[in-house]
């Protein structure tokens, strides 16, 4: 074969594989979903309650899930909980929920919920023993030893729509009654404004008058 065949057929497979990589490439981009910011309901819920109260209802939410309380105020609940799906799998949810006023209505709050999940996984760290001596230094000796350690290994915030579902129904058990009570019943007509009648006066007498005595007849 000539070199010049040589290196034309070279130059071939080189930019075939240089196509092939960007096509893969492209096909990653793809898979790759953006955030779109086209969803406002999975997170967020109205409640017609006051922000304290459904922080309140949110906490209790929380507390009966087994979740650990790390902050709560009365606009803000925060809470963690661990699970182990496997013997060398950790995973940790950390659940945040911020309650706000909506608009201008002071019986009108809208929660925001969302919760991390952080991954950590068994990694063995081996470490080899040492001796050190005076005049010549350290010796590594020939033995070693390792330990094993918890290292994150992926984090991601649910988007589960069924998960933040399932929460917020949990909220709603938690307001008290009297809130979901006044929410539920029909606003009452005010009732008309009755004035008070003054009593009748009785008719004025009219004043006697005396008559004069005619004179008598003889």
């Amino acid at each position: 074969m000539r070199p010049s065949s040589s290196l034309a057929a070279a130059a071939a497979l080189l930019v075939a594989v240089l196509v092939s990589g960007c096509g893969v490439t492209e096909r990653q981009r793809v898979s790759y979903e953006p955030e779109e910011f086209d969803s406002t309901t999975t997170h967020t819920r109205s409640f017609t309650a006051s922000e304290a109260r459904t922080c309140e209802a949110a906490r209790r939410a929380l507390l009966s899930q087994g979740y650990m309380i790390t902050a709560a105020t009365q606009e803000l609940v925060t809470g963690r909980k661990s699970f182990q799906p496997a013997s060398e799998v950790h995973v940790e949810v950390e659940f945040r929920v911020v309650c706000a006023r909506e608009g201008g209505k002071a019986r009108s709050t809208i929660a925001f919920a969302s919760a991390l999940q952080d991954r950590y996984g068994v990694k063995k760290v081996n470490n080899s023993a040492s001796l050190g001596v005076g005049a010549i230094g350290s010796l590594s000796l020939p033995f070693s030893s390792s330990d094993d350690a918890m290292v994150k290994v992926a984090s991601e915030t649910l988007t589960d729509d069924r998960f933040y579902d399932r929460f917020f129904s949990l909220i709603e058990r938690y307001l008290p009654e009297s809130v979901i009570d006044e929410a539920a019943a029909p606003p009452q007509a005010r009732p008309a404004e009755v004035r008070p009648v003054a009593p009748a006066q009785p008719p004025a007498e009219a004043p006697l008058r005396a008559v004069p005595l005619s004179p008598t007849r003889g």
